[in-house]
């Protein structure tokens, strides 16, 4: 490896050295920041995979309990008008 030379202040190397060097950099710097939020070790990828179970799950979650509402919401409607039309028809035994 060759060793980089300075320039007015500026480093200077071989890009492949460089990009070699961000590499490097990129990799330390993403091992810590896992350690940082406890995601590192040997049962980190088994923790990252339940935890995108439990994402998915809430998603699901939200996704059916928006759906049952709107549901209720239409049923409650659909009654609310057979209830009109049956009193308007004098079905229900309204006054007569």
């Amino acid at each position: 490896m060759n060793t980089p030379s300075m320039h007015e202040g500026m480093v200077i190397m071989p890009r492949d050295e460089f990009e070699e060097l961000l590499e490097r950099v990129a990799e330390r710097g993403a091992r810590h920041a896992l350690s940082d939020v406890g995601l590192d070790g040997p049962g980190a990828a088994n923790d990252i995979r339940e935890l995108r179970g439990l994402l998915d799950a809430f998603n699901d979650a939200k996704k059916t309990a928006g759906l049952t509402i709107v549901k209720m919401l239409v049923t409650g409607l659909v009654m609310a008008l057979l209830a009109g039309a049956f009193v308007k028809l004098k079905l229900f035994g309204g006054a007569q």
